[in-house]
């Protein structure tokens, strides 16, 4: 697994605004300062978030964006994999996203990146956004 300027931008993003959840829908621009993320980026990123439901948006001079459910039902494991893929090191082990791959035919490697894949998916399935606030 190697994390991408999406995954990263999106957690960040996602935990500023958890973090600030109280304060409704929040501008664009502020996320971008705050964060520091290009605003085209995070426009791009907001976007599939909001289409597969992690934000939802307001037009307006109130409007702005904000979580569409609680930091405590959003783990990031589920953002890793909405904007990265797989969280398994090669895609013979993976659980979602499998392909068979030349070292699916050494089995006890591949027992070693299940063992990886299954710690590094239930740490991150665990860990909701408002664990990281």
């Amino acid at each position: 697994m190697k994390l991408t300027t999406k995954s990263e931008y999106s957690i960040l993003a996602l935990i500023y605004m958890a973090r600030n959840e109280k304060n409704g829908f929040m501008k664009i621009e502020e996320i971008c300062s705050k964060c520091d993320i290009p605003k085209k980026y995070l426009e791009l990123l907001f976007m599939i978030l909001r289409q597969n439901g992690y934000i939802k948006t307001k037009r307006g001079a109130s409007g702005g964006y904000k979580l569409a459910r609680h930091a405590s039902e959003i783990n990031v494991a589920e953002i890793i994999r909405l904007m990265d893929g797989a969280l398994a090191a090669t895609e013979s082990v993976s659980k979602y996203f499998f392909s068979d791959t030349p070292l699916f035919r050494e089995k006890k490697i591949i027992n070693v990146f299940k063992e990886i894949r299954d710690y590094i998916s239930n740490r991150l399935e665990n860990l909701m956004l408002s664990d990281l606030v």
